[in-house]
């Protein structure tokens, strides 16, 4: 509260009360209007209270990029969260200083792949340039300290970032000394400015008076008007009819008491009120003594009047060196007496030279330093330091075996330097917590979609519309994990809208992680796809010896809702079993046990974590499934030192073998499936085979040996 009180005051001191309750309007529309989130591209995050500054660096650049193609938005650096991380690919920090969160979001930001700029428009970065200022000098011994606490803050945060954007050459040169990248993007007029410029121009009155305008606040004790003064006052001394505009909270010097009928004194002023007021004077002053600090400024002055065709002239340093082109549009001075004298004396006099100044400066700028126009070259500069992303649309977030292995995938992505991120068809937007990291989560129907992504995934045939249909996406994936088509009954219109996703013949490219998918999309539906073999963490899945003494404990695996998994079968097959020397456990991550079921223990939606664990508390796994992509249990079960009885299909014959790693029966000979059992538990010899060969296919199938194989799947071509 102490916080926003101190704001409160400062807001009013430096902007005024009319600007107070405006921005009071919009803290409160903030906090009590839940606005729909909006993935973007670029996220500017403010941490400067001046207006001038932010209006530039931060309102300026926002329509500047996204006149360029990437969509920006801002937030202020206290209403920062760590949920925004997911929003965007990449963040601008203007002026920000350290804080916790700050520190917090960009090491998360750095380490999800995301890119991190630090953005600033003069060196309030470092105290050896800030102690030379004459009003920091000036203050007390308790402000310096507050005000030091802030750049050395500002600092940490510079360091911080992988990247620098500023706005002149001087400041660009001071900045390499950290190490990083520095672009130069120029301070420009917004669209608003430009507007408000034309307008100007059109009310432009012709006045006989020769006006001269300082638009730079207070002058007492102003080392830059101190330097030219001497200048102004022989010429307003010489021409009666050269008068000096002043704006802002002016104590005239006593020198210039005996001109102050030539002298005409505005107040500060919102502004949206500047261009009519430069507009209303004749020659626009820009004393800059020569400093470092003075040197790294930009040139707004010289933009602001060249919009309204007002001529500047400026002292040869720094960016006014940069960008005026002098005696074309634009007249520079050596910081001598003289030299302003002799200038300004020509402007004075010669009406023509002054108009023509003005009209080619107007023409440059017009054209060259205004938002919508300028932005291509800050734009390219930041795509190209963008980590590739990807998106995985989902149709949701619950535990599967299909969910995993986009979970693993997403995790060697992350290790490989991809930013990615879920984008979840149900409402559940909660991030994904794995043993290999947070996964970033987006609601599909909760988040309006306006950035750019470099790869999109559809997961399930439900989810390929929502790819095809994105516009601002390069490549378009379907991950193929299974023939969807099957999983309904007959009669069942999903099995068309499954169907229809197989014979797309849009841009998309196929991928999967079955040899049988591979082969059924190539043979019935004549796609090529991408392949890469499915794998385990052997971590998650340790080896356990079992020892077969007392009951044997028989698992069956499988939603007992899905057809498919046939678990019904198992526990037909249980049914025959003696109940005396088996006992039966049963693993569903979403049906429950139907009445007829005999379970001795039933384990409903086990944290995938446990799952290892569950596996370890078997000695045989009973799987009856018809329709499987990859079947991952039989190999879970053999990476623990279990035993398998399968029936075979399409998405585990890739790396079973009978009486090699496995049993097989036939699917729906229940006596075969018994009669399996029943010698596994009698036969010590083929048991140990078992466990052998099992181990040894679990360990060519570990993650980390085939992790470049399943990073080339999303590759571009």
């Amino acid at each position: 509260m102490s916080r926003l009180v101190e704001k409160s005051i400062n807001t009013i001191k430096e902007e005024g009360i009319k600007s107070f309750i405006q921005k009071g309007t919009n803290y409160i529309k903030l906090r009590t209007v839940k606005e729909k989130d909006i993935f973007g591209d670029i996220l500017i995050i403010n941490g400067c209270t001046l207006p001038h500054p932010q209006r530039y660096r931060v309102d300026h650049q926002v329509e500047q990029l996204r006149a360029s193609g990437l969509y920006t938005d801002r937030i202020d650096y206290e209403a920062l969260t760590l949920d925004k991380l997911k929003y965007y690919r990449g963040f601008i920090f203007f002026r920000c200083p350290i804080t916790p969160i700050v520190e917090e979001f960009i090491t998360t930001a750095k380490k999800e792949n995301k890119a991190v700029f630090f953005d600033i428009d003069d060196l309030v970065i470092d105290r050896k340039y800030t102690d030379t200022i004459e009003f920091v000098k000036n203050m007390s011994k308790e402000d310096k300290a507050i005000y030091d606490d802030g750049v050395e803050r500002m600092n940490r945060t510079l360091q911080m970032c992988d990247y620098l954007i500023t706005t002149t050459e001087a400041l660009a040169n001071e900045l390499k000394q950290y190490g990083k990248e520095v672009y130069i993007n120029r301070n420009v007029a917004s669209e608003r400015m430009v507007e408000l410029s034309l307008n100007a121009i059109k009310k432009k009155e012709e006045h006989e008076d020769i006006i001269l305008g300082y638009l730079s606040g207070s002058i007492t004790h102003n080392p830059d008007m101190e330097m030219i003064k001497p200048a102004l006052i022989k010429m307003m001394k010489k021409y009666k009819n050269v008068k000096l505009k002043l704006v802002g909270e002016i104590d005239l010097p006593k020198e210039l008491e005996d001109l102050k009928e030539q002298i005409i004194i505005e107040p500060f002023m919102d502004w949206e009120y500047l261009p009519k007021t430069i507009a209303s004077i004749d020659i626009n002053l820009a004393p800059l003594e020569k400093s470092v600090f003075n040197e790294a400024k930009s040139e707004n002055k010289w933009t602001e009047a060249s919009l309204v065709k007002t001529v500047t002239i400026a002292s040869d340093i720094g960016a006014f060196n940069q960008m005026i082109h002098d005696g074309k549009d634009g007249v520079l001075c050596e910081n001598k007496v003289s030299s302003w004298e002799k200038a300004l004396e020509k402007l004075i006099t010669n009406q023509e030279y002054r108009q023509t100044l003005a009209e080619n400066a107007y023409q440059r700028v017009i054209k060259e330093n205004v938002t919508v126009y300028s932005g291509h070259g800050i734009s390219k500069f930041i795509r190209q330091r963008l980590k590739k992303n990807i998106a995985f649309v989902l149709p949701t977030t619950n535990i599967s075996g299909g969910v995993n292995v986009v979970i693993r995938h997403i995790a060697m992505l992350k290790k490989a330097g991809y930013d990615v991120t879920v984008i979840n068809m149900d409402n559940n937007n909660e991030d994904l917590d794995s043993r290999w990291g947070k996964v970033r989560v987006l609601k599909k129907h909760k988040t309006k979609y306006m950035g750019h992504f470099d790869t999109m995934v559809a997961s399930l045939w439900a989810t390929l519309e929502f790819v095809k249909k994105y516009p601002n996406v390069k490549n378009k994936l379907y991950l193929v994990q299974n023939f969807e088509t099957d999983f309904a009954d007959f009669g069942k219109y999903m099995r068309i809208e499954a169907n229809q996703t197989y014979e797309d013949d849009t841009n998309v490219k196929y991928l999967t992680i079955s040899k049988w998918c591979e082969n059924w999309l190539r043979d019935r539906f004549e796609k090529e796809s991408k392949y890469a073999p499915n794998g385990i963490d052997l971590e998650q899945f340790s080896f356990k010896k079992r020892d077969f003494k007392g009951k044997i404990k028989i698992l069956v695996e499988g939603n007992s809702e899905d057809y498919y998994k046939n678990v019904d079968e198992s526990f037909k097959i249980v049914e025959k079993l003696d109940k005396d020397k088996y006992e039966i456990h049963f693993l569903s991550y979403q049906g429950e046990p139907k009445k007829w079921y005999y379970v001795d223990k039933f384990m409903h939606k086990v944290p995938y974590q446990k799952v290892g664990e569950v596996y370890q508390d078997a000695d045989i796994l009973l799987k009856s499934s018809i329709l499987e992509s990859f079947s991952y249990p039989p190999l879970e079960m053999m990476a623990t030192g279990g035993l398998v009885v399968v029936a075979p299909n399409g998405g585990n014959i890739e790396y079973i073998k009978d009486n090699e790693n496995c049993l097989f029966y036939e699917p729906g000979n229940i006596s075969e499936a018994v009669e399996k059992i029943e010698l596994l538990s009698k036969d010590k010899k083929l048991r140990e085979k078992l466990i052998k060969k099992g181990i040894e296919t679990a360990k060519s199938r570990e993650w980390k040996k085939i992790e470049k194989d399943i990073v080339s799947l999303y590759e571009e071509k």
